[in-house]
């Protein structure tokens, strides 16, 4: 936990000094002294305008002090609970008896608080009750991860035959991992429950990863829905309560299901039964900043070892790594060619945009995708548009001058905003933000242009295309706040829109029954990404997000925009084909060296002062190039894509290491004997998944 900063009022003040200050000092003061005379500084930065100039002159003047206060540790939750002890009418008055009845009804044991409501009784009488022998108030502590949605509980399905062989596979499965294949809509998630169900009927525990905090509350409840109070949550949205309550149910040792995302591989289950990897090849399960970098599916793979139980790798569009292991015969290959109940995958029609700009059409939307748009109204279906950009526009160009406004931290452009407190510009690297200014911070031209679409845009035109469609948005933007996720599910879920519109969190595992509609906006910026694994990712979020369509009865359709429509990764994703986009990219994987045929190793340097970052890294290479034993192929050094961010310059160095342990033994004893200067920092990265 980090420690706070605070403001409080000065131990010895002068009331002459208060009438010296500006008002928007004075005020600051009043605002202090009106919270208890000591406020944390983020609360005073969130109510108060000019609160750092303010706050200068307050401590000038000496009227208030700054200080860092150590956050107080997580402790049990108590509550005072009533809590029956004999249900007998003998001595009591009428309505002495209606509240004992009550109490009894509700269960014997309840919050008083809660107690006072439903029963409608006062403390006074509550503490007859108690002097009469017929109830206890004692202290009990509560579970703060109790506080779930309620949900009704549900029994195993009906698996179909594919289901049943993989279940009947992972059963018999030895410990490591195993990959569950399964197209989208393939019921992974049914297999899931069924194979942890004799797993806690055994007494052990099963830990369940998802890759997004956004997943948690609809998998939760389902998983809630089987197995009731024994799921548990880990992730880093709970609060410090809620996540210690959660840690300490999981060292009893009692049998129970953990759901989380990429930390929660670490929870200290003792008796660990399965692990399962939902969207294994998800980016999110890797950390790679800040250090130590690990992957948690590497992680999970030394757990199932360590426990001798099986580790569960599910994903309609596996990992290539993961892949060519279970094509060599390295881990089991369990496969779901058919959605369950047979239903169809949803057609994916190819929208070429470079023909929508010839015939006139410079809405974001393709014609195609407003018919579809309308079609989908008249039958009262739900749609999903995807969006890889959040914000409003991407950046904000100077038509005089040509300059882009530029974060000054970092080496990219700010994204415009539109928020209910005005327009604001934002980097998405350092999240430096400013307001919007009216005219070109380089030239003073008034003449700024907005480029490029995000989620915000994207959902203001298409409110102005389709004035009554209902429209949510589900971006980082918008799920900030807690419970914002599982708000923003419930409200399109319960029919309470019409269009979701969002970026990549859409794709990742949401199953939504009522949307047959699903349009891909601006597929070619997944498709031009300068790094080698942008062709998989691509096909991956473009199979991922045509998946969300035609989960339930009324069949599916993707509307897929693209400048490109010839690109390979397009027409392999639009037929749904994984493994000719597979073959393909593993065959070109193979000529140059890449990932899975050989491992890589990026050693990242980073430093406020560009010239030493650039000789330490020329240092470095010089030193790997020196050692004879080295068998690795260097590349580099070189500038990252994105050289600068946060007023830190980054370059990196590529190994290719052919020999696997020995190469990286190799490489330690070389890294061990070269010394960083202490104005730069080395990161080493064991298998990098971004080389941006």
């Amino acid at each position: 936990a980090r420690s706070q900063r605070r403001i409080r009022l000065a131990a010895i003040t002068n009331p002459l000094l208060e009438w010296t200050l500006s008002p928007s000092t004075r005020a600051m003061l009043e605002f202090v002294r009106a919270h208890k005379a000591d406020v944390s500084w983020r609360f005073l930065r969130q109510r108060l305008p000019h609160a750092q100039h303010s706050l200068t002159e307050l401590l000038n003047r000496g009227l208030v002090e700054s200080y860092l206060a150590d956050p107080d540790p997580p402790r049990p939750l108590v509550r005072q609970v009533v809590v029956l002890v004999e249900l007998e009418s003998e001595g009591l008055t009428t309505r002495q008896y209606e509240v004992l009845q009550s109490l009894g009804r509700l269960g014997g044991e309840m919050a008083v608080e809660r107690f006072l409501t439903e029963a409608r009784t006062t403390r006074t009488l509550i503490a007859t009750l108690q002097k009469l022998g017929r109830v206890i108030v004692c202290e009990r502590q509560i579970l703060r991860s109790s506080d779930a949605e309620a949900v009704c509980r549900d029994t195993p399905k009906t698996l179909t035959p594919e289901q049943q062989v993989a279940l009947d596979q992972l059963r018999a499965a030895p410990a490591g991992p195993v990959l569950l294949h399964g197209i989208t809509g393939s019921g992974k998630t049914e297999v899931y429950l069924q194979a942890i169900a004799p797993v806690l009927a055994r007494g052990q525990s099963a830990l369940v990863l998802v890759p997004e905090i956004g997943l948690t509350p609809q998998l939760t409840d389902r998983f809630r829905a089987r197995f009731g109070p024994q799921v548990r949550v880990y992730h880093s949205a709970l609060s410090d309560g809620e996540r210690y309550d959660s840690w300490r149910q999981m060292l009893t040792g009692e049998p129970q299901v953990v759901i989380g995302t990429r930390s929660a591989v670490f929870a200290p289950l003792p008796h660990l039964g399965l692990i399962v990897l939902d969207e294994e090849h998800d980016g999110s399960y890797k950390q790679d900043r800040p250090a130590p970098c690990y992957h948690a599916r590497t992680v999970a793979t030394w757990r199932a070892r360590a426990h001798q139980c099986p580790l569960i790798l599910g994903s309609a569009t596996p990992d290539l790594e993961t892949y060519r292991q279970a094509t060599r015969g390295d881990i089991l290959h369990l496969k779901l060619t058919e959605r369950v109940a047979g239903r169809p995958l949803p057609v994916v029609d190819v929208v070429d945009l470079r023909e929508e700009l010839r015939q006139g059409n410079l809405t974001p939307f393709s014609r195609t995708l407003q018919r579809a748009i309308g079609t989908m109204l008249d039958h009262k279906h739900q749609g999903i548009l995807f969006i890889n950009r959040r914000g409003y526009s991407t950046f904000v160009l100077c038509r005089n001058c040509g300059e882009s406004l530029r974060c000054p931290h970092c080496t990219v452009s700010l994204t415009y905003h539109r928020l209910a407190t005005g327009e604001h510009l934002r980097c998405h690297y350092c999240n430096h933000g400013c307001a919007q200014p009216r005219c070109c911070p380089h030239c003073r031209s008034p003449h700024l242009r907005y480029f490029g679409s995000g989620t915000q845009r994207i959902t203001a035109e298409l409110g102005e295309l389709f004035p009554h469609l209902r429209i949510l948005r589900f971006d980082r933007d918008t799920t900030s706040r807690k419970g914002s996720h599982r708000q923003i599910l419930e409200q399109f879920a319960n029919g309470e829109a019409d269009v979701l519109v969002g970026t990549q969190m859409l794709t990742k595992g949401i199953d939504l029954p009522h949307v047959t509609l699903v349009g891909i906006l601006a597929a070619d910026g997944l498709l031009n990404l300068p790094d080698f694994r942008s062709g998989e990712r691509a096909f991956q979020l473009l199979t991922q997000v045509a998946g969300r369509a035609g989960r339930a009865e009324q069949p599916g359709r993707v509307i897929l925009q693209t400048y490109a429509p010839e690109h390979p990764i397009v027409e392999a994703a639009s037929r749904h084909h994984y493994l000719d986009f597979t073959l393909a990219e593993l065959e070109q994987r193979q000529i140059f060296g890449l990932p899975p045929f050989n491992q890589l190793i990026a050693l990242h340097l980073s430093g406020q002062d560009e010239t030493r970052v650039i000789s330490t890294a020329e240092a470095l290479a010089a030193s790997i190039d020196a050692c004879s034993d080295f068998t690795g192929q260097l590349l580099g050094p070189a500038p990252c894509a994105v050289v600068r961010v946060a007023n830190r310059y980054r370059w990196q160095l590529l190994v290719k290491n052919r020999y696997a342990e020995r190469g990286r033994n190799q490489l330690r004893q070389t890294l061990s004997g070269f010394a960083c200067p202490p104005q730069v920092s080395l990161a080493i990265d064991i298998d990098p998944l971004r080389l941006l």
